[in-house]
């Protein structure tokens, strides 16, 4: 079920309604809008015991929802959502008229690799720093980062360099150390329907960025971001990474086509990492590319000073000196389709 308030509205109206929503035993879910505010209301089985909502002052109607997922939909909020990530370096949107980017190695190995890489990225105006300190590996011999005292590197590069930090957890207790040091919490791939952690994430305070499952269909990868917003947290970004198929020249099949429509579908803003989404470094700039043509609201990118030496993902990271080529190419390609680098 969706109210939609008029559009004059007031505060204390919009309060009201979600007051009788929680007596009944539902769930209200506020989604303020350009023009008009609308309440989604979950864990409601009819409509019956709600019919009364359109008689509350500023109530314009009452608008059975039929998809499976309800906060992600544009039914609730035509209007794209903006995530706005406020840094010491100043603020990076994901939506809208804003493409957002992120850039950092996939892991993070040392203090001095991390502020190497840092550097050479806030030196090309970037104001996000990924990198892991949880590494989910599919060998249980694979390097699976340095867990806490990572997370205090990355909390070290944010004091230095002013960059704000995205970086993935992996479980509960993970989440709880990612929420203390990161601005940007990760959802990754392979828990993209773990869903006890996706209400963990929910109830966090921190934007959360969440991954397309490998083998992962649209309706699936839109209600594993129902279940974070759910929980009363609405900053999610969607992010495209590549999808499991027949292909061996790339490590997954990169699948741009998501983009429009999950654009069609949902008003969260949605990310491309390329790297991951192609496991080949000479194909990040070219899909970069492509995925700022077809409508992408952020790159998620992997640099590295020495990726033949790093520990994890190596061949897809980019160096420092092709990430500058990168920013300027895909800034040429936003500003014909009327949107700006940030």
């Amino acid at each position: 079920m969706l109210v939609v308030m008029q559009s004059q509205a007031t505060d204390e109206q919009v309060r009201a309604v979600c007051e009788r929503i929680e007596q009944l035993g539902y769930k209200a879910h506020p989604m303020p809008g350009a023009g008009r505010t609308a309440i989604g209301i979950t864990g409601n089985s009819g409509t019956a015991d709600l019919v009364s909502l359109e008689f509350f002052a500023g109530v314009a109607e009452c608008i059975p929802v039929t998809k499976p997922y309800k906060l992600v939909s544009r039914d609730v909020k035509p209007e794209t959502t903006v995530v706005r990530i406020p840094t010491a370096l100043g603020e990076v949107a994901f939506g809208g008229t804003e493409i957002g980017m992120v850039a950092g190695p996939c892991a993070i190995e040392t203090r001095e690799q991390a502020f190497t890489v840092a550097k050479q990225i806030k030196a090309t105006g970037a104001r996000l720093f990924r990198g892991g300190a949880y590494k989910p590996r599919t060998s249980p011999y694979s390097f699976q980062g340095h867990g806490e005292s990572g997370l205090q590197i990355m909390a070290d590069v944010r004091k230095e360099f002013g960059l704000g930090i995205v970086t993935e957890a992996i479980d509960h207790e993970s989440l709880d150390l990612v929420e203390k040091y990161a601005d940007v919490i990760q959802i990754g791939t392979r828990n993209m329907q773990n869903f006890s952690l996706l209400k963990r994430a929910g109830r966090a305070k921190k934007p959360v960025l969440l991954k397309r499952g490998m083998s992962a269909t649209l309706d699936e990868f839109l209600m594993a971001a129902e279940y974070v917003m759910s929980e009363g947290n609405y900053n999610v970004i969607l992010c495209e990474r590549g999808i499991r198929t027949f292909t061996d020249f790339t490590r997954n099949t990169l699948d741009l086509s998501v983009i429009p429509a999950v654009q069609r579908r949902s008003h969260l803003p949605i990310v491309v990492d390329p790297s991951h989404g192609t496991g080949r470094r000479n194909k990040v700039l070219p899909l970069s590319r492509a995925a700022v043509a077809v409508g992408a609201d952020g790159l998620l990118v992997e640099v590295h000073h020495d990726p033949d030496r790093a520990l994890s993902d190596g061949p897809q990271s980019i160096l420092p000196v092709d990430y500058v080529q990168l920013i300027r190419e895909v800034r040429a390609i936003a500003e014909v389709l009327g949107r700006t680098i940030n």
